[in-house]
């Protein structure tokens, strides 16, 4: 189903995740998240920045346990939870987060 942003078009998958990576921008990211009904801050870019740093490195994209204790490692143990993370994404810290970064869904999400 491919998504229609400022004129262009974008492909996606079956559940809306990009099917070319290279064509993400912050403002398609924004564009997505706001047809899901949701406003993305500062939180949560910190956490999509990050999803697209661990991605461009290990070439994968994070299940929700992996991601938690990365973000931990990373900005600390107040945002290395659970809790929080469903706090900004409430339909699942990776699966949520990893759409609106550009990346492919992660394995082990249903």
């Amino acid at each position: 189903m491919p998504l229609q942003i400022d004129g262009k078009t974008y492909e996606t998958d079956e559940e809306g995740y990009l099917a070319n990576l290279g064509d993400w921008t912050p403002e398609l990211a924004t564009a997505m998240a706001t047809a899901d009904g949701a406003e993305l801050e500062d939180n949560h870019w910190e956490v999509i920045n990050f999803l697209r740093e661990y991605y461009e490195e290990y070439q994968i994209a994070p299940a929700v346990r992996v991601l938690t204790k990365a973000i931990g490692k990373k900005l600390g143990k107040d945002k290395g939870n659970s809790k929080y993370l469903y706090e900004l994404f409430p339909y699942g810290p990776a699966k949520q987060a990893c759409k609106y970064a550009g990346l492919p869904k992660p394995t082990g999400c249903v």
